[in-house]
């Protein structure tokens, strides 16, 4: 059985910075090896880590969303119903104000702590309701209830579920367990059995992220941070996300002057105590350290992503 990292809570800070790696087929990087960037000379967004070639790209992203979407379709053309996917939001990509907090000059003298490109834009229509029968396939029935409490999870792998008989059919038609939604999700990532958790490597990036906050050198750096912060009023001790502890509340007030300002000394103290590249070599060590001890299971995460790729390329007729 194959163990999988604690998911460090801390690291949920870190956003979708963390989704975007190298092609399938990249050259793996040699586990022990020293930082594969210098902070000193390209922007946080542009730091490489060890476990990028173990990760999807935006494009691969998109192209998996799109597989996913054309497979759930042809489920439910089992049913006799023609599914039109929701639009998807575009990936986020790296960001140079979520792993290490805000890190860019430029970019903070214009937007504060909002992150450049976000904004919180109009309201999305409301999704049309679909016809009973026809959600029931897209869905599936509720999750029936255990005898001793909770639910009875869906199948993992698309084996499990061809054999796990939901109990309902639409035109005459077996629904799949999680319906056809389900169905999509599974012929793309868990086709056989025990497939690899899909947050096995965020789980390593997070422990790795957690780690290194806590060493001597980034925690000493963290404290010479907050000290250098404190010498503008700003009482803060979080250079990740610090923006509750500046009363800063809403994403409005994130880009307004005060918030600038706070934001301009941010920055500019990270530099003074070489915060970022501290923090980035100790992560770079403790990915490498969390490779070697997983080296086998990474092996199978990059088996697995290679063929997730090929798979989606070919259902998008690529």
């Amino acid at each position: 059985m194959r163990r999988r990292p604690a998911l460090i809570a801390t690291a949920l800070l870190m956003g979708t910075g963390l989704l975007t790696a190298c092609s399938p087929g990249a050259p793996e990087v040699s586990v022990g090896a020293g930082p594969v960037s210098d902070p000193a000379k390209v922007s946080a967004a542009q730091l490489v880590y060890p476990l990028d070639p173990y990760k999807t790209t935006d494009e691969q992203i998109r192209g998996l969303e799109k597989a996913q979407d054309l497979l759930t379709a042809d489920c439910m053309k089992r049913f006799g119903f023609t599914y039109r996917p929701a639009v998807r939001p575009a990936p986020r990509g790296k960001s140079a104000s979520s792993r290490y907090g805000v890190t860019d000059a430029a970019a903070v003298g214009r937007y504060g702590y909002v992150k450049p490109g976000v904004s919180a834009g109009p309201d999305k229509p409301a999704e049309e309701a679909l016809p009973p029968a026809e959600q029931l396939a897209l869905s599936g029935p509720p999750l029936k209830a255990k005898p001793g409490g909770g639910l009875v999870l869906p199948p993992r792998t698309l084996e499990e579920s061809r054999r796990t008989d939901s109990g309902r059919t639409v035109n005459g038609q077996k629904v799949p367990v999680g319906g056809c939604g389900r169905e999509g999700h599974l012929r793309l990532y868990a086709e056989k059995k025990d497939p690899v958790d899909l947050l096995y490597v965020f789980g390593m990036e997070s422990e790795a992220f957690s780690r290194a906050r806590q060493s001597p050198k980034v925690a000493g750096a963290v404290k010479a941070w907050s000290a250098c912060m404190a010498e503008k009023g700003y009482r803060v001790t979080d250079p990740v996300s610090p923006q509750q502890a500046l009363g800063l509340r809403s994403e409005a007030e994130f880009g307004g002057a005060p918030a600038i300002a706070a934001a301009k000394q941010d920055v500019a103290c990270k530099k003074r105590t070489d915060l970022v590249a501290l923090w980035y070599a100790a992560e770079v060590g403790f990915q490498n350290a969390l490779m070697d001890e997983h080296a086998e299971t990474l092996k199978q995460v990059k088996v697995e992503l290679d063929e997730r790729i090929r798979k989606a390329a070919s259902v998008n007729g690529g």
